[in-house]
């Protein structure tokens, strides 16, 4: 009965001791964790990645380009990390922005238009070490030789021309002096132009509906100018053909002297007539016929008899 007891104390003896070497082990491992989180978080072990390069700054000043891929360890406070800079193909779009840029034409007509640039670092000195804030420079080169090369452009190419107009951009970029006796854009940044797209180029909204006002009204024009054209068209043929029949009939019954052409011109005015008394018989009471100097060879019908019940009513 005795051994009970004791049994059960050195159970809870164990218990105890295990329960404090666990905890002593989590503490270390605790400590442990905090001490290189802290120094992971402080760089002082840092890593370079694919295609990354590290600049670090030294206690003297020099300044000096990490570019071995893996796991680094620097001086703390007596060294700095001062950028880390991909080298991948990287994007700059005009005006820093995807949303279109306003320009103005040759013409001085506004328009709305968005690019974007392709470059990749090569020299990671010229371009971390002897420009400060590059990109921030890179883009204020970028948007100027862009806008110059476009407002240097009319409307109709920028519309109509875009792959040309590329082309001379992309060899600005690439190949152009910034300024006459200067770097190129590649020389100044150590960096690689890969390409360079125009992505929109069109008109603002209030040009839009102008020109298709406009567009509207040249087609009414047009129209317009192509009836009137029509309508000459038609007179001319009528005239062309009255005056055909008239020379047939004057040669048929009159004279080669033209001594026949006034009687025949009055004959034909008292026909006109004849023919719209004959059109308009109705209650008509008056009837005018040109005078001549003689009386002219022409029987008028006589109106059709009033009706009874007209006669009956009177």
């Amino acid at each position: 009965m005795a051994d009970e007891p004791s049994r059960k104390f050195l159970r809870r003896a164990f218990v105890k001791a295990m329960l404090r070497r666990i905890l002593a082990v989590l503490t270390v491992a605790g400590i442990v964790y905090g001490v290189v989180a802290m120094i992971y978080a402080t760089r002082t072990i840092f890593k370079v990645k694919m295609n990354y390069a590290v600049v670090l700054e030294r206690f003297g000043g020099n300044r000096e380009a990490v570019t071995a891929v893996g796991w680094h360890a620097r001086l703390p406070y007596f060294t700095r990390i001062e950028q880390e800079v991909p080298l991948m193909n990287q994007r700059l779009f005009l005006g820093g922005t995807t949303e279109p840029m306003r320009i103005i034409s040759k013409e001085n007509v506004a328009l709305w238009t968005s690019a974007v640039l392709t470059y990749r670092i090569r020299d990671l000195r010229t371009w971390a070490i002897e420009n400060l804030d590059p990109l921030s420079l890179l883009q204020a080169d970028y948007d100027g030789i862009v806008k110059d090369n476009l407002q240097a452009q009319r409307v109709n190419e920028l519309i109509s021309d875009r792959e040309s107009i590329k082309e001379k951009i992309f060899s600005a970029l690439k190949s152009r002096p910034i300024n006459e006796g200067g770097p190129t854009l590649e020389e100044k940044y150590g960096i690689d132009v890969v390409s360079f797209v125009l992505r929109d180029t069109r008109f603002g909204d209030k040009l839009v509906e102008a020109t298709e006002e406009k567009k509207r009204r040249e087609l009414i024009a047009e129209a317009e100018n192509y009836a009137a054209d029509q309508e000459a068209s038609r007179i001319r043929k009528l005239y062309a053909a009255y005056l055909e029949s008239i020379q047939s009939l004057q040669k048929a019954i009159g004279r080669t002297d033209g001594a026949t052409d006034v009687a025949l011109f009055e004959f034909l005015t008292q026909q006109k007539w004849a023919a719209a008394y004959e059109k308009n018989q109705g209650d008509q009471q008056t009837i005018v016929i040109q005078n001549t100097k003689t009386p002219p060879a022409l029987t008028i019908p006589q109106a059709p008899p009033a009706p009874k019940d007209k006669v009956r009513q009177e």
